[in-house]
């Protein structure tokens, strides 16, 4: 079998403080790339120097790309992801540190699993230092042991409509599927471009995890774009859902409505209609919008709320945290309040 070659597409913005660490975890790993694409979005400090001074010193080739005027993150990654030419293609950021057997291991991966567009792999979360290996990127975005079995059985787009579990930059895809998930949408509500790509690959169920830290992830306060801990969903006590304006229980259905409509439509015409992630999404959709339109009148309301019940509806889109009465009281608190 050929061996694919690999790009790693690598975006630069005032990253002078940690990219000369990043570019030494590169150069020590055991499959070294083919070629790295860098595009840097304007810096204004000495990140294109040291670019070219590292550009004549490691083992392979450095491509610099210099925007004329600023992309932004989403669509500097873009355009990064659009010049690689290698069958693979692994993101990069500025800040990390790669573990040496990255590279070898996720290409192995998809190379065993031709099936996979596009897989991600865990972190290691470090203080600036890169010390303190205490926890896991996935322990962040709740992407735990349930999560990841209702992934693997084929429930990725329910996984990632509760929030994204995508690290850009613990990705690899297929250059190939470049073809479908570009150019990237202006906004996408909720997430920013890996979590498209997690959308794009769940709708057809293409999109793999490895259950591995294959890198350290770098936390400080230059970085563009950080991680936070995501929070269990608030629970609201009954008799305080009873006593709250009816306009503050619609405001967060009505805004998760929104959200998924706008999914829905950005990802109509780019994937199959009939996809099992499409079918999830409009299920999905269909539910908030039935929430979010409940009529005024209670007694209206009985019927469809039981009918979203009895299809297990409630349950299916509750916070993952949520205890097994918390579908039961929201219903309720639909037909109540």
């Amino acid at each position: 079998m050929t061996r694919p070659t690999i790009s790693i597409a690598l975006c630069t913005y005032n990253g002078e403080e940690h990219l000369a660490t990043q570019l030494r975890s590169l150069v020590a790993q055991k499959q070294q790339p083919d070629e790295v694409v860098v595009c840097d979005d304007q810096s204004t400090d000495t990140t294109i120097n040291l670019l070219q001074q590292l550009a004549a010193e490691v083992p392979f080739p450095i491509r610099i790309y210099e925007n004329t005027h600023r992309l932004g993150y989403n669509k500097n990654f873009e355009r990064a992801l659009a010049e690689c030419t290698g069958d693979l293609i692994f993101i990069c950021d500025q800040d990390d540190y790669w573990l040496a057997e990255k590279i070898s291991t996720m290409t192995d991966y998809m190379v065993q699993h031709p099936e996979a567009q596009l897989a991600f792999c865990d972190a290691w979360v470090t203080d600036e230092q890169l010390q303190g290996r205490q926890s896991r990127f996935w322990e962040w975005v709740r992407f735990d042991q349930e999560a990841r079995q209702r992934w693997y059985s084929g429930d990725m787009m329910e996984v990632m409509l509760e929030g994204n579990r995508v690290m850009g930059c613990a990705t690899v895809l297929r250059r190939s599927f470049l073809a479908v998930a570009m150019p990237f949408p202006d906004s996408v509500p909720g997430y920013i471009y890996d979590g498209w790509l997690g959308l794009v690959g769940a709708t057809n169920n293409v999109i793999h995890y490895i259950d591995e830290p294959l890198q350290l992830y770098r936390t400080h306060v230059q970085q563009q774009v950080g991680i936070r801990q995501q929070e269990p969903a608030e629970r609201i006590r009954l008799r305080d859902r009873l006593a709250r304006h009816r306009s503050k229980k619609l405001a967060p259905l009505r805004e998760k409505q929104a959200q998924l409509a706008a999914i829905t439509q950005l990802l109509s015409g780019r994937v199959p209609e009939n996809s099992p992630g499409m079918q999830a999404l409009r299920r999905r959709l269909a539910h908030f919008t039935m929430r979010s339109c409940l009529p005024h009148d209670r007694l209206q309301r009985i019927s469809p709320v039981l009918s979203n019940l009895r299809q297990g509806n409630y349950q299916r889109y509750a916070d993952a945290s949520a205890n097994w009465l918390a579908p039961y009281l929201a219903a309720l608190g639909d037909i109540l309040e």
